[in-house]
């Protein structure tokens, strides 16, 4: 066996006879066998890869029936988009914060900047306001910046397509080239008369046309990729920098301020856009007219010679410096119309967001008017503009169109005229002497065509270049806005506010910590500051707060509107800033997945509810899992029944079953009543289950049995809540209340303690005193009504009650009421009208409901204060609705109306 082994031939030794037989064959069978191998390994690296194409389609159906997204360890989202019958597989892979804090330099520190690297300053002040948009070095520092974002490393998408953009830019002006050629030998042949190679030159030009239009229509499609390409890696980096946990999203516009002329939305959605597409157009503006004019020269030089080169050379140069004179600021042009037009989609932005309330007051007219000053400002810049490129366009289309054609005939003729200065062209001229008239000619002919479609390509790079001063003033000022709002985003993600004085509670003026990590919620000595837009300084709401809310301890932050209480929330959340002291809150966000079972302390966890409902676009499965996604939710083990026990929990199970399902699409905000998007919203609080909530106005558009069975349902589930609110019914549900005066002061007390007792022994001691003085009221309204009763005259004799006449009754009783004059035709009730008595029917009435009052709290349990008492037994009415309603059967039988021509007394008898 083992000599039989020996004699199996080497895999080296049949490679060698390979290579013999292969030296030894034809050429024709070495690259047929070449292709054949090449066919075979591409079959089998296809055939790998439809197979795996096959099983990424596969997982990615199954992925699109529920979900369609996957997210990576490294944070990485891979995303399969259905198209027709097939998937496509996008990986979204995050910026890293070293990338954020490699660029903060280019950003905050740019070359120029006002306060640029000051002496005892850690940085500069952001982007350079004092820099106008032009070319300039403040232009080239943003563009490069912005390009180490777009082509983030040379083993990139985008790196790859600008080679091929560059090698098609190559190819199309080598194909410029052999075009010209061809034109001149075409025409040569044409007039001499050859028809076989004049069809031969057909041949070969319609051969060129072919590969030509093909690189032409590459340039473009690859130049609309490269401007794709460029967008979405800026809209990405964008996206990571506003939206994360820094809360730029919130932070740019409330507090920064640095963005001028419009919101972020029209930065990414209107001047992003621009700026790629005039960035992508740029690299085929520059590239391809420069190499033209580098390519184009030397070929002229080598037939026209040095005169023709060094006049084309000055007329460029002269043409340039002329135009580069009288061209208009379009850098400074662009920025105000991007400007102007952002402000103008700002003010119908806000018509759109505040259009039921100027509805309500009937606003359209002055809205109206606003939009109307708007337009109007814009069109009087953009008919200034227009104006300007017209005057500049007729200037630079005659210079560069016919004066340089002009030049480019005398260039042309010195070959003919001057031999001796005409390069090849004059050489050629001076071998023809001796030639006769008719080669001469043809020659001159071809040579005339070829330079002129030379020139006229040369002409028209040389326009392109000078066209493309004016794209890159307009280019100069799109950068500068893209480059401030990424310079913006970084001044707050990185929280980058330096001064060497700072105005007190600015922004560059914070000394105080927010601690997440803590157990419950806690303020040391933390002034609630509304915060003014940088670099000036914040308003003092509040003075410095010390509470702290553990585990179990429901606290209620109750004061007047304006006194603060929203404020409070935003402090805690992070969104304003911690000016001095401490603030301590949890890490996390949800505790989402317990199914049902108590919250702890040491699960942390809290969640904001804010005052103003807010519903996000999607099913309406988002809306109640929100700020989840659909993966997040099966990532925890919740289900849709699970969801469904939630809105069973806040009364609304009904809503799947009438709006069709849990995947339906809508927009929310306009399908849901008020109550019901409240109702979401604490439906979220009962799905995340956060050891703690703050809420804002939870409940202010619930009935009250639904309000205490949310209340109850949280503090079963072990949340703690901290509600911001003015109405007294909630103290009820808390046993902790933060009382804000309005005028910067505050106090925190227990409810139920000695302090709210006191203030319920001091109420009912009043009522009881008050209470008091009843009885004699009644005594009072007895002898008022036996004096009014009787009726006297002047005699001292009673008058019969009959009397129809004229009645004057005068004299004073020892009660001291003065005489009451009745006339014909009047009743006696109209008679006592200006009767002046001591106490009026109404005080006596209202003091005789307080004895009801008081006994209802003297029943009251003393862990009540008295507004919550009279809330909850009087429906929410005041005091004196309850005294009237309270008295009104005694209203009734006490009153008596006299009708005409009967006597008080008779009208008494009858009531």
């Amino acid at each position: 066996m083992a000599n039989q082994s020996t004699l199996r031939p080497a895999h080296s030794y049949l490679l060698r006879q390979y290579l013999r037989l292969l030296r030894s064959a034809p050429k024709y069978a070495r690259v047929l066998t070449a292709a054949v191998f090449c066919v075979v390994l591409g079959g089998f690296y296809e055939k790998r890869r439809r197979a795996r194409k096959r099983a990424e389609e596969r997982a990615g159906l199954s992925l699109v029936r529920r979900n369609s997204e996957v997210r990576l360890t490294d944070g990485s989202r891979v995303i399969y988009v259905p198209y027709k019958t097939k998937t496509a597989k996008v990986v979204l892979r995050p910026t890293k914060p070293t990338t954020f804090d490699a660029h903060r330099r280019l950003f905050l520190e740019p070359p120029g900047g006002r306060n640029f690297r000051r002496a005892g300053v850690p940085g500069g002040e952001g982007p350079p306001l004092n820099t106008k948009p032009g070319l300039n070095l403040a232009f080239l520092h943003q563009l490069l910046s912005l390009l180490s974002i777009m082509i983030p490393r040379l083993t990139s998408k985008e790196c790859f397509l600008l080679l091929l953009h560059a090698i098609f830019l190559v190819s199309r002006t080598y194909l410029s080239l052999v075009v010209a050629r061809l034109d001149g030998e075409i025409v040569r042949d044409l007039v001499a008369g050859n028809g076989k190679r004049f069809s031969w030159g057909i041949v070969k030009w319609l051969g060129v046309g072919g590969p030509a239009v093909y690189c032409n229509a590459m340039i473009k499609y690859l130049q609309a990729k490269i401007s794709i390409a460029f967008r979405t890696r800026l809209t990405r980096y964008i996206h990571d920098l506003y939206l994360n946990d820094s809360l730029g999203y919130y932070k740019v516009h409330n507090l920064d301020g640095g963005l001028v002329g419009g919101n972020v939305d029209q930065f990414i959605a209107s001047d992003l856009p621009i700026f790629c597409d005039n960035a992508a157009s740029l690299y085929s503006s520059l590239g391809k007219p420069f190499l033209d004019f580098v390519v184009f020269n030397y070929q002229l030089y080598r037939s026209l010679g040095p005169l023709s080169f060094a006049g084309i050379m000055v007329n460029y140069a002269g043409s340039a410096w002329f135009l580069r004179r009288l061209s208009p600021p379009f850098g400074k042009l662009a920025a105000s119309q991007g400007r102007r037009e952002g402000e103008f989609r700002g003010l119908h932005s806000r018509l759109i967001a505040n259009a039921e309330e100027i509805a309500f007051y009937g606003g359209a007219d002055m809205e109206r008017g606003f939009l109307d000053r708007g337009f109007k400002e814009l069109k009087q810049l953009m008919e200034g503009i227009y104006g300007m490129k017209i005057r500049y366009n007729m200037l630079e289309d005659f210079v560069l169109k016919y004066s340089w054609s002009a030049l480019g005939y005398i260039a042309a003729s010195l070959p003919v005229f001057l031999p001796a200065w005409g390069g090849l062209g004059g050489l050629s001229e001076l071998q023809n002497t001796s030639s006769g008239m008719g080669g001469r000619e043809t020659d001159r002919m071809k040579s005339f065509i070829t330079n002129k479609r030379l020139m006229l390509s040369l002409a028209d790079a040389g326009g392109r270049l000078m066209y493309s001063f004016k794209d890159l003033s307009e280019l100069a000022g799109h950068t500068s806005r893209v480059y401030a709002l990424v310079s913006n985003l970084h001044r707050v993600h990185s929280h980058a506010y330096f001064s060497s004085r700072p105005e007190l509670f600015s922004l560059a003026d914070i000394q105080g910590t927010l601690h997440q990590g803590y157990f419950g919620i806690r303020l040391e000595g933390v002034p609630i500051v509304a915060p003014g837009l940088w670099p000036r300084g914040g308003e003092e709401i509040v003075e410095d707060v010390h509470m702290r809310v553990l585990s179990g301890d429901h606290m209620l932050i109750s004061g007047p509107n304006g006194a603060g209480k929203s404020s409070i929330a935003r402090v805690i959340a992070g969104l304003w800033p911690v000016y001095r002291g401490l603030v301590s809150r949890p890490r996390k966000t949800s505790n989402a997945g317990l199914k049902g079972e108590p919250v702890t302390s040491d699960m942390g966890g809290v969640m904001f509810l804010p005052q103003k409902p807010y519903l996000a676009q999607g099913t309406l499965r988002d809306q109640v899992i929100y700020p989840h996604t659909e993966a997040d939710m099966r990532e925890v083990g919740m289900t849709d029944y699970d969801l469904m026990v939630v809105l069973d929990t806040v009364r609304l199970a009904y809503l799947p079953a009438r709006e069709g399902g849990w995947d339906t699409k809508k927009e929310w905000k306009d399908v849901l009543s008020g109550g019901e998007k409240q109702r979401i919203s604490l439906a979220r609080i009962i799905y995340h289950s956060p050891a703690f909530a703050v809420l804002d106005e939870p409940t202010s558009a619930v009935s009250s049995d639904v309000e205490g069975l949310l209340y109850s349902v949280c503090k079963k589930r072990g949340i703690t809540l901290v509600t911001l609110s003015t109405r007294a019914s909630l103290k009820k549900y808390h046993t902790l209340q933060l009382s804000l005066d309005g005028n910067g002061g505050w106090v925190v007390e227990r409810i139920g303690g000695e302090v709210e007792r006191g203030e319920v022994e001091r109420e009912l001691e009043e009522l009881r005193s008050r209470v008091l003085q009843v009885q004699g009221k009644r005594e009072r309204l007895e002898a008022v009504k036996v004096e009014l009763g009787k009726v006297w005259v002047q005699g001292g004799e009673e008058l019969d009650s009959d009397a129809g006449d004229e009645v004057v009754v005068g004299g004073e009783d020892e009660m001291g009421e003065s005489y009451a004059e009745v006339k014909e035709g009047e009743s006696y009730a109209d008679a006592v009208k200006d009767v002046d008595l001591a106490d009026s029917y109404a005080d006596i009435v209202d003091e005789a409901a307080l004895e009801a009052v008081v006994s209802s709290l003297t029943t009251s349990t003393m862990s009540e204060s008295f507004a919550d008492d009279a809330a909850s037994k009087m429906m929410g009415e005041s005091y004196g609705d309850v005294a009237e309603d309270a008295n009104t059967g005694a209203t009734t039988t006490e009153e008596a109306k006299v009708k005409e021509g009967e006597s008080y007394t008779d009208a008494v008898k009858t009531k």
